[in-house]
C-alpha cells in the first residue's frame, strides 16, 4: 500500500480530528477480557485457522484489523501487555501540548470488538515454534500463523554500565513507558529550574529509530525555551557527520529559529554515560548535563528474542534484529512466523533497514495480512513493498513542518532499493498534511 505525497491529499478529505476523538476512550473503561494462568489453555483451538498477533502498536493493530477483513474465516487473537494504545508517532507534539492525550490514546478492547478479533491483555512468556504455541501470563494458545509486531527495546548496555535511573535519563520511544517518560520530559521542559541549564538530546543510530525524530524533539524543546524565555540550551550529540535526513531543513531551523537554544555537535559517538554524575563521554569530547534524553541504541523487543527470530551477523554474534525474508517478511527458517515493523532486520545491502516508523509498521501490517490471507486461500502471495512518509514540526508560532518520504523498488538483481525525498522547505501546509495523514492512519487502524 503506497501513500505518497502525490496521492495523499486527494485521499485525505474524509479524515478529521472529530474521527480521532471518536476512537478514543478513557483507560478506566478497560477490563482484561480473560484471566488465566500460564499453565492452562487460554483459548481452545477450533477448526478455523488461528493467527496470533503479538503487539498492539501501529503494525499489530493494522494486521489484526486487515486479517479480519481479508480472511474472515480465520480466528485472530491480538496479545498486548499494555491496557491502552498510546501512539509513539506524534508524541513529540504532545510534549508541548500541540495535541492532547485523547488524540494519541485508544481503547484496545473497544477496537477489537469493533473489528471482530480477540484482544488479550497479558505478557508473552515463551514462544514454542516447534509446536506452534504461545505461552502468556494468561495461559497458552496454539497458532497456525504468528505475527510478531512487538517493536524494539532499549540497548542501554551499549552505553551505560548499569541501567540509568529514569529521573536522570529518559527516552520516550516505547509505548509502554512513553506516557510516563513523556510526562516527565514535558514537566522538565516546563520547569523554571531549567533556567541557565542544558538538556542533552542524542539522536539514535539509523537502524535504531526514525533518524529525524530526535531533531524534531530538540526543536520543540528549544521552542518551549524560546517562547517562555527560559535560559535552557539543547545540546545535540550526533554520531553522524551531518544532520540526516532532512538535513537542510533541520540545519535551517537550528540556525534561523534556535541559534541561541540549540548546539549541534556532529561525529559525537557516545562512548559512555554516567547518569549518576551526569556526564557523557563522546568521541567529540566530554560534557556535563542537567537533564538528558538518552536515545540509546535499540534492539528488537524481548519477544523477538524469546521466539528465536534474531539473526546473526558476519561475526557470528546476534544481530539484534529479526532475520526475515526481505520481501516476504517471514522468518528465513519458519514461514509460519512473520515479523513486521521496528523489529525487522536488514532487508537490503544498500540502505540496510527500513525506517523504524509507525508508517512502515502500518504498511507492513497491510502487506502481511494480504500474504496470510492469500496463503489461507491456497494462493501464492503477490509480493509488495512498504513506503514511508514522516512529518517533523520545527516551529510553533507559526506552526511549520518539514517532511521526508521514502519509496522502495526492486532492481533487476532482486535487491530492494530506496529513494529518499527530503522536503526541506518548512511551511504551514505540511502541518496540515501531517494531521490529515494522522487522521487517515488512525482511521485505518482503529475506526
Amino acid at each position: 500500500m503506497t501513500l505518497d505525497r502525490r496521492h495523499f491529499l486527494a485521499g485525505a478529505a474524509g479524515a478529521s480530528a472529530s474521527l480521532l476523538a471518536g476512537c478514543a476512550a478513557p483507560a478506566s473503561t478497560l477490563l482484561p477480557p480473560l484471566v488465566g494462568m500460564p499453565t492452562q489453555t487460554l483459548l481452545p483451538k477450533g477448526a478455523s485457522p488461528r493467527i496470533v498477533v503479538v503487539g498492539g502498536g501501529w503494525g499489530g493493530l493494522t494486521v489484526a484489523k486487515q486479517l479480519r477483513l481479508l480472511a474472515p474465516q480465520a480466528e485472530v487473537v491480538m496479545l498486548e501487555r499494555n491496557p491502552v494504545f498510546f501512539s509513539c508517532p506524534l508524541s513529540n507534539k504532545w510534549l508541548i501540548d500541540v495535541v492532547d492525550t485523547s488524540f494519541l490514546t485508544h481503547d484496545y478492547l473497544r477496537v477489537s470488538e469493533r473489528h471482530g478479533y480477540r484482544f488479550v491483555q497479558g505478557e508473552v512468556l515463551e514462544v514454542d515454534r516447534a509446536t506452534r504455541r504461545v505461552v502468556t501470563t494468561q495461559g497458552q494458545l496454539d497458532y497456525d500463523y504468528l505475527v510478531i509486531a512487538a517493536g524494539i527495546r532499549y540497548n542501554y548496555e551499549a552505553l551505560v554500565r548499569q541501567r540509568p535511573p529514569r529521573r536522570r535519563c529518559h527516552q520516550g520511544a516505547l509505548p509502554g513507558r512513553l506516557r510516563a517518560q513523556c510526562r516527565t520530559l514535558r514537566a522538565q521542559a516546563r520547569a523554571a529550574r531549567l533556567q541557565g541549564r542544558r538538556l542533552g538530546d542524542e539522536p539514535a543510530a539509523a537502524a535504531a529509530a526514525l533518524p529525524a525524530q530526535p531533531y524534531e524533539r530538540a526543536c520543540l524543546v528549544a521552542r518551549h525555551f524560546k517562547t517562555n524565555k527560559i535560559k535552557g540550551r539543547v545540546t545535540i550529540l550526533d554520531h553522524k557527520p551531518r544532520i540526516a535526513p532532512i538535513g537542510v531543513g533541520f540545519k535551517a531551523a537550528f540556525e534561523e529559529l534556535y541559534k541561541d537554544y540549540i548546539t549541534y555537535v556532529p561525529n559525537a559517538q557516545v562512548q559512555e554515560v554516567d547518569p549518576f554524575n551526569k556526564r557523557i563521554k563522546t568521541s567529540a569530547g566530554d560534557m556535563r548535563f542537567d537533564h538528558a534524553v538518552l536515545m540509546a541504541p535499540h534492539r528488537a523487543a524481548d519477544i523477538a528474542w524469546k521466539a528465536g527470530t534474531v539473526g546473526t551477523g558476519a561475526d557470528g554474534k546476534p544481530s539484534g534484529w529479526a532475520d526475515v525474508e526481505p520481501r516476504r517478511l517471514h522468518l528465513r527458517n519458519d514461514d509460519r512466523v512473520y515479523v513486521i515493523g521496528d523489529a525487522v532486520g536488514a532487508v537490503s545491502p544498500t540502505f540496510r533497514f527500513y525506517p523504524k516508523s509507525g508508517h512502515v509498521a502500518n504498511s507492513h501490517g497491510h502487506i502481511v495480512a494480504g500474504y496470510i490471507a492469500q496463503r489461507l486461500a491456497g494462493k501464492e502471495p503477490e509480493l509488495k513493498l512498504p513506503d514511508n512518509l514522516c512529518y517533523m514540526l520545527v516551529n510553533g508560532s507559526p506552526r511549520e513542518a518539514i517532511s521526508v518520504q521514502f519509496d522502495y523498488t526492486v532492481n533487476a538483481q532482486g535487491v530492494i532499493e530506496q529513494q529518499q525525498i527530503d522536503d526541506n522547505d518548512r511551511r504551514a501546509e505540511l502541518v496540515s498534511e501531517n494531521f490529515r495523514w494522522a487522521g487517515l492512519k488512525f482511521e485505518d487502524m482503529l475506526a
